[in-house]
């Protein structure tokens, strides 16, 4: 699977580019000479130049530096809450899975009225219940995003457990936990490696959204989305304002979209020799 992965030249530009920004994200204090909350009164709103190489905005911070300490948070939300989703939906799916009857009926429909809701609607009833701590918001994101992953989990079993290895599991005492754990569940990893990584995307979509309409990272933690808000205000004077964190989200984005495609070739049976 890795060999066919590095073939996929799309995926590895994506796997380089989420390594390279996450890099860069933590030895920014190194690179940069300015923190993320400094400002400077005297230099507001000013262009990219020499000593802000992407500018400053309203408050005189420099613009390079909050970029980077947003991937951070970016990055930080798309695999925290893709834990989150794990821990929720691979145990429900599983159990509905391998179980089938009424259990399966009683978690399918609770499934169900979960994913009826708008995400963002639900996101944001979430958010203001649990309140404005950051990791209430991987939690609100992760509350609402885990349905995906236990319809996966539970077709799988249903499809894994007919088959003939699992028979023969069971043939020889195994019990049920037993079977799901050792046998089902690791034939299952491909399709949700696969699902996991598309959700990484759309998880730091969730919060860009989050911080853009001001529900999401409280300021002065530098966000995406809340340096997007904030540039729209002077977006005539400084679009650069708009622009960088735009495309920094657009790039990151793309990047996973390129991994996610390349493991869901890389993974599959019939790529197989």
């Amino acid at each position: 699977a890795f060999v066919r992965l590095r073939r996929n030249r799309l995926a590895v530009v994506g796997a380089v580019l989420i390594i390279s920004l996450a890099l860069a994200s933590i030895i920014v204090p190194l690179i940069s000479p300015y923190e993320f909350d400094e400002q400077n009164l005297n230099a507001v709103l000013e262009g990219p130049s020499h000593a802000h190489l992407l500018g400053t905005d309203g408050l005189g911070r420099d613009v390079f530096t909050r970029l980077f300490y947003g991937a951070r948070t970016s990055l930080a939300v798309g695999i925290f809450v893709q834990l989150i989703v794990l821990a929720i939906g691979l145990p429900i799916g599983a159990l509905a899975g391998y179980a089938g009857g009424r259990v399966d009926n009683l978690l399918m429909r609770f499934v169900d009225i979960v994913y009826a809701f708008p995400d963002l609607l639900l996101i944001i009833l979430i958010r203001a219940i649990l309140g404005g701590s950051i990791y209430m918001i991987f939690l609100a994101i992760g509350l609402v995003a885990w349905v995906n992953v236990a319809r996966l989990v539970r077709g799988q079993i249903l499809t894994l457990k007919q088959r003939d290895f699992a028979t023969a599991a069971r043939a020889m005492g195994g019990s049920g936990p037993y079977i799901t754990v050792r046998h089902l569940l690791p034939n299952s990893l491909g399709p949700i490696i696969v699902l996991i990584t598309f959700g990484i995307p759309r998880a730091i979509f969730a919060e860009a959204a989050l911080s853009y309409i001001g529900i999401g990272v409280k300021p002065p933690t530098p966000s995406w989305g809340t340096m997007i808000y904030n540039g729209y205000q002077n977006i005539f004077g400084a679009p650069y304002l708009v622009v960088f964190p735009a495309i920094a989200v657009g790039i990151l984005m793309l990047a996973f979209t390129f991994l996610g495609d390349g493991l869901r070739d890389a993974l599959d049976p019939r790529e197989r020799r």
